[in-house]
């Protein structure tokens, strides 16, 4: 059997995040699944969680969603092809990473930005060694971006940050497509 690549989304599920960015991550989806790519995720049914798993299950692919018990108190849960419950979002985003072979960073809010500071540390400190992918889709990021100048510019991080993970402003930019490819090839 073939291994499952896992491409691990983060993203909001607020129905508020704007209705171009829901369609550009649901054609995300489109283009993990056509790329042979799973998805690991937080199991929401909305926003932009919502849009990338409708997008992979269109093109026939596989949806592992990771969500603590409590969330449904606070969003719609997807239906998965495999749905793991846990007790805490701290577990929630240790099995996430076990299994990520990427990460994507879709619009979001403070969970999206809890997940991919945690996910930028643990390449820092060697943990991991997945690629990371911001998507500046409209400029959503550029605020991100900006913070993290700021800390270069304050002495908080060196300058070497940047190269731990990448922005695409767009998920048709070609990038994207080859990181799949290369990923698809390193086993």
């Amino acid at each position: 059997m073939s291994k499952r690549y896992y491409a691990c989304v983060y993203g909001g599920a607020s129905e508020r995040i704007a209705d171009t960015h829901k369609k550009e991550i649901e054609k995300l989806g489109n283009t993990l699944a056509e790329n042979g790519f799973s998805l690991v995720y937080g199991a929401g049914a909305t926003g932009c969680m919502g849009a990338v798993a409708r997008g992979i299950k269109e093109k026939g692919g596989y949806v592992m969603g990771i969500s603590p018990d409590f969330i449904s108190e606070f969003e719609e849960i997807f239906d998965c092809d495999n749905t793991v419950m846990v007790d805490t979002m701290s577990e929630r985003k240790t099995l996430m990473e076990k299994h990520a072979d990427v990460f994507l960073i879709a619009p979001g809010g403070v969970g999206t930005m809890d997940e991919f500071f945690q996910v930028l540390t643990l390449k820092y400190l060697k943990r991991l060694t997945a690629p990371i992918v911001v998507l500046n889709l409209n400029g959503f990021y550029d605020s991100l971006i900006n913070l993290i100048d700021d800390l270069i510019k304050q002495g908080a991080v060196t300058t070497e940050i940047h190269n731990l993970f990448d922005v695409l402003e767009s998920i048709d930019d070609g990038k994207l497509l080859d990181l799949l490819k290369t990923i698809n090839k390193a086993s």
